[in-house]
């Protein structure tokens, strides 16, 4: 090497050893930057190098590199610190005495490298890391829904991200697991926007190619970002797509499902494994033809029976018609059978015999299940017969009336039909009461009601003047009703009436009778049958149970204060102070001490009525001007 090469490699030494010794940033060698994290909106603190290694402080200057380009943003003089002028000039201040700058309200942009020079010292380089959490994932899935027969991929769902930093990951899943790009068969379309604010925004959306078996799938995305604290990941919610396939198959429904009876709602309705479903019809096969008719259904597609009948038996099939492909399905025909009970009759269907005669009642139907009979009596429910025959012997009056048969299938639960008959027991009419004895008002309006029962049916007539009208109260009683004036004639002879028919008659006999405790006026009461009693029957109005009370209380009370009275008299008389004569005065000898000149006289408050019933207990007589009244001479 020649002289002038190893001046000029010297110089050169010199020249770069100069100007490292000047402090010229980014012109050394530049080692690994320290990084510092941090998330947006909280602050960054800033340390010029380690802290056993940070030296002289005093003197430093901060930069910002930006495209490689460093700015001077601040600068420490003597232990105090200036910003300048730019985008941090209001953000940047000193934290303590060691040099920490602090960066506050920190944004997406500021993730940059800044570094600081202090003299005869190498530069400090830092890496601010910015993150923000993004919202919660939205997800839309695609309501027109995807056919499997498309050719194409076609849009599933679609997932956003919003506001978060640095772009966040999405990741979908079905069912749980993650999906990958596929060829033909998965593919996902991802897309991010920069907001103002330095925050992104990613959209992704899938594509896939879906298939009959994906009509009950779950889909959803998730979202994969780092927060100074670690990685973290948000979930979006479930959401199904409807999936389009063509039917492979149709069946009929029925409803009530198990055995079906006359009466019931019944639903006959067509189903198949496509979706959409396709346009259905119903048929049933006419027994004359064999031919299968169309039967109307409604809006829904559904043959509704109701009520059902047995006429609705047979042979049901559905079709189902795919409007998409024009593809024709048929469903197996089933048996409809529609259980019944009809025709219930009973004979004799007018039963009817004589007192003390016999009868036998037959009870048939008709079913397409086996029948049990029983037989009723209408008025009181008892069961009087298990079997189609009800026997009846020596038939009184009294069993006149409702018999009703129940024909019922026991294999097919509520199924039964009923025929109720009415057995005429003949004989003279039979009266509700042979007498009645009434409490009325003179010259008041009244209703005498009169009930007879018999077969045939009787007719009653009243043997005074009235306004009559009849009730039928069943096939066999009559109810008459007359409107009647009462006046002294008709307290006198009462009123009467007779029921009759062919085999003889019968009366009732109400007897009429002034009701003193009651002033007359213009009501009208209305006189009820009582409850109904045989023709030997015999029902009498008794006295008001009030005023019996009141004479039994006073002729007690009279009959105490007399034997009070007596038991005094007779003390003064065994005393030997009370002589006894016929006067109605008698005297009492006093001692001289006790004379004086009065008289004690004891009267009876007793009315003459009940003195009346007092001399009848003694069994003596009175004077006509005997009062009862007895004294007692106190003057000797």
């Amino acid at each position: 090497m020649g002289p002038s090469r190893l001046v000029c490699a010297f110089l050169l030494a010199a020249c770069c050893c100069g100007r490292r010794a000047a402090g010229v940033p980014g012109e050394a060698e530049r080692p690994e930057p320290e990084l510092v994290e941090v998330e947006v909106g909280s602050t960054a603190l800033l340390k010029c190098g380690a802290s056993r290694s940070q030296g002289n402080l005093s003197h430093v200057v901060w930069f910002s590199v930006h495209k490689e380009k460093p700015a001077p943003i601040f600068r420490v003089h003597k232990g105090q610190g200036q910003s300048e002028p730019g985008e941090y000039q209001h953000r940047l201040s000193l934290q303590d005495k060691a040099g920490t700058l602090a960066l506050t309200q920190v944004t997406p942009h500021d993730e940059r490298i800044f570094l600081c020079q202090r003299p005869r010292s190498q530069e400090h380089r830092i890496q601010l890391r910015v993150y923000k959490a993004p919202e919660e994932p939205s997800i839309q899935a695609n309501a027109l829904g995807v056919s499997v027969n498309s050719r194409e991929l076609t849009e599933v769902a679609t997932c956003v991200g919003r506001n978060g930093y640095p772009i966040p990951q999405v990741t979908w899943y079905k069912n749980g697991q993650p999906l990958k790009e596929e060829k033909n068969r998965v593919h996902i379309q991802s897309s991010q926007v920069v907001e103002s604010s330095g925050l992104h925004t990613v959209r992704s959306a899938l594509q896939a190619q879906l298939l009959k078996e994906d009509k009950d799938a779950r889909f959803y995305c998730e979202l994969s970002y780092r927060l100074p604290s670690g990685n973290h990941m948000k979930e979006s919610r479930e959401v199904a797509v409807p999936v389009f396939y063509p039917a492979e198959k149709v069946w009929l429904e029925v409803e009530p499902a198990g055995m079906l009876k006359e009466g019931d709602r019944v639903e006959i309705r067509c189903l198949a494994d496509g979706n959409p479903p396709p346009h259905f019809s119903i048929s049933k096969q006419n027994l004359s033809t064999g031919e299968m008719e169309e039967e109307t259904t409604d809006d829904n597609g559904v043959l509704v029976l109701e009520p059902a009948r047995k006429e609705h038996s047979g042979l049901y099939e559905c079709q189902g018609l795919d409007l998409e492909t024009t593809d024709s399905l048929l469903s197996g025909p089933q048996q409809l059978l529609v259980n019944y009970v009809s025709n219930v009759s009973v004979s004799p269907a007018a039963p009817e015999s004589r007192e003390g005669g016999s009868l036998s009642l037959t009870c048939e139907a008709q079913s397409n299940q086996g029948l049990e009979f029983q037989w009723l009596r209408e008025k009181t429910g008892e069961v009087l017969e298990r079997g189609p025959v009800l026997r009846l012997h020596n038939l009184k009056r009294e069993a006149g009336g409702g018999y009703r048969c129940v024909a019922s299938a026991p294999h097919v639960p509520g199924l039964n039909r009923t025929r109720l008959v009415h057995l005429a027991v003949s004989g003279p009419p039979w009266m509700a009461s042979k007498q009645r004895k009434l409490r009325v008002r003179e010259h008041a309006r009244l209703n005498l009601s009169c009930e007879a029962s018999g077969h045939p049916r009787p007719t009653i007539a009243w043997n005074v003047k009235g306004t009559a009208s009849e009730q039928d109260q069943d096939p066999q009683t009559v109810l008459s009703v007359l409107s009647v004036l009462v006046t002294p004639e008709l307290l006198d002879t009462g009123a009467e009436c007779v029921a009759s028919n062919s085999h003889g008659r019968n009366t009732t006999t109400i007897f009429l009778e002034l009701d003193s405790n009651r002033t007359a006026g213009l009501s009208t009461p209305t006189v009820g049958p009582h409850a109904r009693a045989n023709s030997t029957s015999t029902e009498k109005k008794l006295p008001e149970p009030e005023s019996q009370g009141v004479v039994i209380v006073a002729v007690t009370v009279c009959l105490l204060v007399l034997a009070v009275l007596a038991a005094v008299l007779c003390f003064f008389y065994k005393k030997g102070k009370l002589p006894c004569g016929r006067s109605g005065k008698q005297e009492i000898t006093l001692p001289p001490s006790r004379k004086s000149e009065f008289v004690v006289e004891v009267k009876s408050d007793k009315l003459p009525e009940e003195m009346g019933l007092l001399q009848g207990t003694n069994g003596d007589k009175r004077a006509p001007g005997d009062q009862g009244e007895k004294y007692i001479d106190l003057r000797h």
